[in-house]
Order: C-alpha cells, then structure tokens, then sequence
C-alpha cells in the first residue's frame, strides 16, 4: 500500500523535477558562456594594449634615428684667405683643417700662425682665415652663427678705422673692409683681393686702377680712404 502511493507520488512530481533538471542545466550552461566571454574581453584588452605599445614604441625609434641622422653633418661658412670662399657641409667631428681642404686650401697670404686648424666644427659656424697683416686677437677663428672671434675682431677694426678717419690698407683689408669704400661691392672687393693674391701687395695706391671694373672716376671717388 505504501509502495502505491509512494509510485503516484512519483508521477504525479515527475513533471516538476524534469522542469528543475532543465533549470539547473540551463544555469550552468549560462555561467559558462559568461565566464568564456569575460575571458575573451579580457584577452581583447590585452591585445589593444600590447598593440600601443608596440606602435609608442615604433614612433619613438624612428624620432631617435631622425635625429641621429641630422646630427651626421655640420655646414659651415668659410671666408678670407682661402682659395673658394664660401658654405660647405662636412661630416660631424670635423676640423677646421678639413673645412679649408674644401675650400680649396689657404692662399699664399693666409695668417696661418692666427688659426687653430685643430679645432671642432660646430653647425652654423662661420669662419674667417685673416691675410697677412690682418689684426686679429683670438687664435681660435671659429663661432657660431654670426661670426668668429677672428672675423668679429676684422669688423671691428675696420668700423673703427672708418669711424676715426683712417685708411683702409689695400693689402691688409678683407672683403668687408674693402666693401666700406665708396663704390666698393661685394664683387669689385673679390676682384681686389684676387688681384692681391696674383700679382703681390700694392705698391702704391693707383695700383688699383690696374684691378677690372676699376676706372680713374672711381679712383678718384675713394682715394683718399686707401692706404698701403
């Protein structure tokens, strides 16, 4: 009699623990797609992550190598008693002995005991190697930027000659000094130091009419601020 009622039971309770079999498996399904989710977003994340990284770091390499390349090189200004005047670009580290070699070398009114041929480059630097005669304070002819000791010191003279009425010797004066004549450019100034480099000092001031470009009316315009 028991055993009868105990199997209605049963029956009659299959139902709900068919629905409870289902619910449980349900859960448990439910919290393993979720955990498998979470740890796709978490390795979503690391990937991100890793990919900035990697792309920061890739940026900073190629500033750090543009910036190695542009200090591979130094460009210099060269003027004075050197054979082609002018801008050249060397590697970096080097001398003053290399940037004259570019230039054609020193001429043979070059002040070479005023120079230190030894001495680094700097980008920017302007150089000036004083002829023979040339005042000149500091040994060291090297500067950046606006100029060296050696050709600041030339400007300077030159501006003071002027300012107190001196003359400007033709066998000493550089580029600069010779443009402060009156109808002196740049180029007649050239002319005037190749004449000097070729055929000696001046021997008396009308010598400079033997220089190209240089006639008797312009002779006469500055001759009375010439010397030699």
């Amino acid at each position: 009699m028991n055993f009868e009622k105990i199997k209605e039971f049963a029956i009659e309770k299959k139902v709900y623990l068919i629905a409870a079999g289902i619910i449980l498996i349900g859960f448990f399904y439910f919290k393993k797609g979720d955990s498998q989710d979470k740890n796709t977003e978490a390795e979503n994340t690391q990937l991100m992550q890793k990919s900035r990284s990697s792309s920061s770091t890739t940026m900073e390499n190629t500033a750090s190598s543009s910036s190695v390349s542009e200090s591979k090189t130094v460009t210099c200004d060269i003027s004075g008693a050197v054979k082609h005047e002018g801008v050249y670009t060397l590697k970096n580290g080097a001398r003053l002995q290399e940037l004259i070699e570019a230039a054609g070398g020193t001429t043979s009114r070059a002040q070479l005991k005023a120079i230190n041929r030894a001495i680094l480059l700097k980008d920017q630097d302007k150089i000036h190697i004083p002829y023979k005669g040339e005042k000149v304070e500091n040994a060291a002819t090297t500067g950046t930027g606006t100029g060296s000791p050696a050709s600041s010191t030339s400007s300077e003279s030159g501006s003071s000659e002027q300012g107190s009425g001196e003359k400007i010797n033709l066998n000493t004066a550089n580029v600069a000094d010779l443009q402060k004549l009156t109808g002196i450019g740049e180029k007649k100034a050239e002319q005037i130091i190749a004449y000097r480099e070729q055929k000696g000092s001046f021997k008396k001031i009308e010598d400079l009419m033997q220089v190209s470009g240089i006639g008797e009316k312009t002779f006469a315009s500055l001759k009375d601020q010439l010397a030699v």
